[in-house]
């Protein structure tokens, strides 16, 4: 998200706080298509868990929601017992929202190196071509 953010602890949890967030002419938050416009404010609160913490919200998640599609970014290392990472942020916007909504995330230690994941594979299905340079400049 590109906008104005300030970070600042409360206690052991890191706060983030955006706004001023330019809005497109088709300006969605998520691949689900939720419009924002350019009141969007969000608040990210990023905090340490313990393993049994960070256990039972994966496994209430897996419970309400079912395995992922895919394995996007890293395969968690199930013999890991560690502290876990939780974000739990909101999102406000008085022009698109009635009332602001709020979301919950946690993360176990990855197995290994992240899986590839690469977004313009496959774009033949959404009717343009990704740009390609005979001689990469990089």
């Amino acid at each position: 998200m590109h906008g104005d953010s300030v970070g600042h602890y409360e206690g052991d949890t890191l706060v983030i706080d955006t706004v001023g967030v330019v809005a497109g002419p088709a300006a969605v938050l998520d691949q689900f298509g939720t419009p924002f416009s350019g009141a969007l404010h969000v608040i990210e609160r990023y905090r340490m868990i313990d393993y049994l913490q960070a256990r039972a919200a994966q496994d209430r998640a897996l419970r309400e929601y079912g395995p992922p599609a895919t394995e996007q970014g890293a395969i968690v290392d199930r013999d890991y017992k560690g502290k876990g990472l939780q974000v739990r942020f909101t999102v406000e916007d008085k022009n698109m929202f009635v009332t602001p909504w709020s979301g919950l995330a946690t993360y176990l230690h990855a197995s290994g190196e992240w899986v590839e994941n690469v977004c313009a594979e496959n774009n033949e299905h959404f009717g343009f071509q990704t740009p390609n340079a005979p001689n990469p400049d990089f």
